[in-house]
């Protein structure tokens, strides 16, 4: 079993102290522009044309799709948020998302389209399984080479990101909420969960007091147990669950929305108006939120009608050092994006954080999108910098994997070739491998390189 050390270094939360005291005591002001920083240096022309890295980094792919897995099925296309967990000293098992709809199916492989399964989550009225879930590699870090692939979950939709937990499994989340009036058999929209030390398909298990909404992504505190929550909606809030009872999700618990403590039903988004200044703390509170299913796909506009925060398009997030960070896609009076950042407090979920609660900061506004542009996916290097994954779409894609220094500089650390997106960067326990995807066609990368060279 996976040990919560390796769960700390799989995370990459190791080297992230940094950006703990970052910005303490400084004024706040909303003209401060985004800065660069040298990073790792000029991106080297991939003679590929695959992915632009700085001089020293190299990639491997080590799945892409349509290659044929130990369980005889191809690798499902539109490869989104991974996670990363160390087995043994020599391997490690990546638990990959498939951000996929009912209407791929018609152009997924020929066994897909007749996959039948009684550990399918929902199907067609012929039986015939979605094809969203997951897929695990299993890769050996010292000889280069994938061990093992196979599906790990079906019958899904849209599994967007997720996040790992501390007790060794990858919460997978659904970015829809489809319901059976679609020509599908249940209602969607939750989360799942997928142990690291499965061997195949789970038994599928919505974890519904997790709320049903567009999940994005989803950061636990290993100290608590809580799980915090992203949703993709211009309107969205931030959440947070309470566990029953710590590392048992499905024993139920109490999903709550963000308040701003300063003013209810707060705008952090600044299209029309600078409401949150760079680097300004706001203190917290949290609202419980009823009816966590949602039938009416209402929670978002519940929570803000009792005064919840609203975002734009939360999307990645990750657990640092008592702290997390997650990306608003089209947040900022530019609408490229926004960075957030939240410490709990020392009594997170309980009656006293009354006293000393929480707080949130808008860490980075971009105001320029050639320096960084509609962040999605983030991880962290050992270094302790941000790493977040461009997801522009439209006529003009032109994605990067951006670097972010602790004092909030930007700088390029690859340059996707392709007309698509990297997503579920993460970072073996080690910190010397980083895997990513590209979404499609679905390629699965290992990174390697002098991660301490960063300048920033």
């Amino acid at each position: 079993m996976l040990s919560r050390r390796q769960f700390t270094l799989g995370a990459g939360a190791m080297a992230f102290t940094g950006l703990a005291t970052s910005f303490m005591g400084k004024t706040a002001t909303a003209e401060i522009q985004l800065a660069s920083a040298e990073g790792y240096g000029p991106l080297i022309p991939d003679p590929s044309k695959l992915l632009d890295l700085p001089a020293g980094f190299s990639y491997k792919i080590i799945s892409q799709l349509g290659d044929k897995m130990s369980d005889g099925f191809p690798v499902p296309n539109r490869a989104d948020g991974m996670g990363c967990f160390q087995l043994d000293s020599e391997r490690v098992v990546l638990i990959r998302n498939h951000e996929l709809d009912p209407k791929h199916l018609k152009n997924s492989d020929s066994m897909f389209k007749n996959f039948k399964s009684d550990k399918a989550f929902d199907s067609f009225a012929d039986g015939v399984a979605l094809p969203g879930g997951t897929s695990n590699i299993i890769y050996n870090l010292k000889t280069g080479q994938t061990e093992k692939e196979f599906l790990s979950l079906i019958g899904t939709i849209r599994n967007c990101a997720g996040g790992i937990t501390p007790w060794g499994s990858w919460l997978t989340c659904e970015e829809s909420v489809a319901t059976p009036e679609s020509g599908i058999g249940k209602s969607h929209g939750y989360i799942f969960e997928v142990s690291a030390n499965t061997n195949g398909l789970i038994d599928p298990l919505p974890l519904t007091a997790m709320g049903r909404f567009n999940h994005e992504a989803a950061a636990v505190d290993p100290k608590t147990g809580i799980v915090y929550l992203t949703e993709d909606r211009s309107d969205s809030l931030f959440y947070r669950f309470i566990p029953n009872e710590y590392g048992k999700l499905a024993k139920g618990g109490k999903l709550q929305a963000l308040v701003l403590t300063q003013q209810k039903q707060f705008d952090s988004r600044n299209w029309s108006s600078v409401n949150m200044s760079v680097n300004q703390w706001f203190n917290t509170q949290w609202i419980d939120l009823s009816n966590p299913e949602s039938p009416e796909d209402d929670l978002r506009q519940r929570g803000f009608a009792d005064g919840a925060a609203v975002f734009a398009r939360g999307e990645g997030i990750h657990w640092a050092d008592n702290e997390l960070y997650f990306c608003c896609t089209s947040g900022g009076a530019a609408k490229y994006g926004q960075i957030m950042r939240y410490q709990p407090s020392v009594y997170e979920g309980k009656a006293e954080e009354t006293d000393k609660p929480g707080r949130i900061q808008l860490f980075l506004e971009s105001t320029d999108k050639s320096l960084y542009n509609f962040g999605d996916n983030l991880t962290v290097t050992p270094q302790g910098h941000l790493l977040v994954c461009e997801d522009q779409y439209g006529s003009d894609i032109n994605n990067y994997m951006r670097g972010v220094s602790p004092k909030g500089k930007v700088y390029p650390f690859a340059h996707l070739k392709l007309r698509t997106e990297t997503a579920g960067a993460c970072f073996s326990a080690d910190g010397n491998t980083m895997f990513v995807n590209i979404y499609s066609p679905a390629k699965t990368l290992a990174i390697t390189g002098p991660w301490q060279t960063v300048k920033g």
